[in-house]
């Protein structure tokens, strides 16, 4: 039975898309038909917006979050079986809000919690990655949630991961699940 399309909702297939289950969606084998874009934001502070409004029901939000997709394209996308919507991101589409450690050195291990409830172990699959700030001489930390969907490390939370900080191989960084993933060379930073 092939499912009609709304004209008139460009999210007609959202319901269907995410009920029953807590699995995300297979939104990555959707193919459906673009049908432009839609007045809605992801602003860099992981505040949702839909016409300059901010979009308060957090079930709202991480609904909408369960069939996010970025394209080879560059642009974000909410997609399901009968529509696909563009949409504005700021900067990632995730903020991590909570971290977790366990262990020590290279034993340690780092999780993190987003503002839509996804939960990330740092690892070889779900990498940390440090970027150079625009306009600062500091670094903006991003984790792989999910295909290429990252989250922005919240600032507080940046400050944490310095501090479980080490050198290996002359760089400053972090381990998780047994991989290092370095920050900046130790020397940039007056570290020997």
């Amino acid at each position: 039975m092939a499912v009609q399309r709304d004209a008139s909702n460009p999210l007609a297939g959202l319901k269907e898309a995410t009920s029953g289950s807590k699995d995300l969606p297979p939104v990555h084998m959707w193919n459906p038909p673009f049908c432009g874009d839609i007045d809605m934001r992801i602003a860099a502070d992981g505040t949702w917006f839909y016409m300059n409004s901010p979009i308060g029901r957090k079930p709202l939000y991480t609904l909408f979050s369960r069939v996010l997709r970025l394209d080879p394209d560059g642009k974000y996308y909410l997609v399901t079986p009968v529509e696909k919507c563009g949409i504005r991101v700021d900067d990632a589409p995730f903020l991590a809000i909570r971290m977790g450690v366990e262990g020590k050195g290279d034993q340690q291990r780092i999780s993190f919690e987003t503002n839509c409830d996804n939960h990330v172990m740092v690892n070889a699959e779900h990498p940390l990655r440090f970027a150079d700030e625009e306009g600062t001489l500091g670094l903006k930390p991003y984790v792989l949630v999910r295909s290429n969907l990252e989250a922005l490390v919240a600032r507080s939370l940046f400050y944490d991961l310095v501090a479980l900080g080490t050198v290996k191989d002359g760089w400053y960084g972090v381990w998780s699940s047994g991989t290092f993933f370095p920050m900046k060379p130790a020397n940039e930073i007056g570290i020997a």
